[in-house]
């Protein structure tokens, strides 16, 4: 190495490098134009009730009618006696990493009831619940002690809307919905009445057209909830009168698929007053709509004042409700066995705020 010279180390080095091998060009595929991507895309086809299949890709047979399926289809079975002693109390848990990750979070809190989303809700994005995310979903929820479970249907969806276009998307979305929560085993599926925008009798037919729908073409065990609204804008549902006048349109053989999921602060904020009427808000909701149709409750505190139409929840105690309403809840006989889930404000942790709030209305019971 000593002896040799620098130019001869210079060409050894030179001699080293090897030459980049030209690579051949391929001419690229040309692109599609805006114009005519948005002509070859279809919308997929609604299905009958002929031909509905189970909302899975491995399982592409024909759904049998409701009355016809296994009673363990895709469901857990519970003791009476376990039952009545797991009042559903729970709450509006994550499934971020999957749904086979919402029962795990919604035992770390010590909940009997949970509700999720089934896709994300503010995108009109579907997705299919395959055979093995269902399986691991009920083994999961086998680990817990959580009784009740639901979904809440995806924020775009607006059943009632004028606009043709709107309107057929969201029955679509609707129907990716239900199928969902029935591959899931899910008890409910809570949905909001959605927005008129024209003429409020004409919103509350087309949404009642649109459920009579989309539940005779998917059988199922899921039961649909209409949750009451608090009324803003040219929403349907902030009054018992309008949820009786939709429930009161549907065919008689989906009444009993068909129920009510009543919020604390949506009532309040529509006109309702918990704090000091608590009876005759509860006698009047049995007059107009029927206590057998509260199947369950959102419970929450409200940050706005009474009739103010504004959607705004607050930790349970803690807003202009209060304690004492939510005490009143939590021991009448008439919601022992109503499914409640909280959609309080999850500050710095959900986790450590859920399970606070789940063991203050615990605590109310006497």
């Amino acid at each position: 190495m000593e002896g040799r010279s620098k130019g001869a180390r210079k060409n050894k080095v030179k001699l080293a490098v090897k030459k980049p091998v030209a690579r051949r060009r391929t001419a690229k595929p040309a692109s599609k134009s805006p114009a005519k991507k948005r002509a070859t895309r279809k919308a997929a086809p609604m299905k009958t009730a002929a031909n509905a299949p189970r909302y899975t890709k491995r399982n592409p047979q024909p759904s049998p009618p409701p009355d016809q399926w296994p009673a363990s289809d895709h469901h857990i079975e519970r003791e009476p006696a376990w039952l009545a002693a797991q009042p559903p109390l729970g709450a509006h848990t994550s499934i971020a990493g999957g749904t086979r990750e919402a029962p795990g979070r919604g035992k770390a809190i010590g909940a009997t009831a949970m509700q999720i989303f089934t896709k994300m809700a503010n995108r009109w994005a579907e997705r299919v619940c395959e055979d093995e995310e269902c399986t691991a979903f009920i083994s999961q929820l086998g680990e817990t002690a959580i009784r009740e479970t639901c979904a809440h249907d995806s924020y775009l969806i607006n059943l009632a809307s004028p606009d043709p276009v709107l309107r057929q998307r969201s029955i679509e979305s609707f129907t990716e919905e239900i199928r969902r929560c029935n591959a899931l085993g899910l008890n409910y599926l809570v949905s909001h009445p959605g927005n008129y925008m024209d003429d409020r009798e004409a919103g509350i037919a087309r949404n009642a057209d649109a459920i009579a729908l989309v539940l005779d073409q998917v059988p199922g065990k899921t039961i649909l909830l209409m949750e009451t609204t608090a009324g803003s804008g040219t929403v349907l549902g902030s009054r018992f009168e309008e949820m009786a006048l939709l429930l009161a349109r549907l065919p008689a053989h989906l009444q009993e698929r068909v129920g009510v999921c009543v919020d604390t602060a949506h009532i309040f904020a529509a006109g309702y007053d918990l704090a000091n009427d608590y009876e005759g808000v509860w006698n009047r909701f049995a007059d107009v709509v029927g206590m057998h149709r509260l199947r369950m409750m959102h419970l929450n505190d409200s940050k706005a004042p009474l009739g103010s139409r504004r959607d705004r929840h607050e930790l349970i105690g803690e807003g202009m409700i209060g304690e004492s309403a939510f005490r009143k809840i939590m021991n009448d006989p008439r919601f022992a066995s109503v499914a409640k889930v909280i959609e309080t404000p999850k500050l710095d942790d959900a986790e450590v705020t859920d399970r606070r709030m789940i063991n203050r209305l615990r605590s109310y019971v006497e």
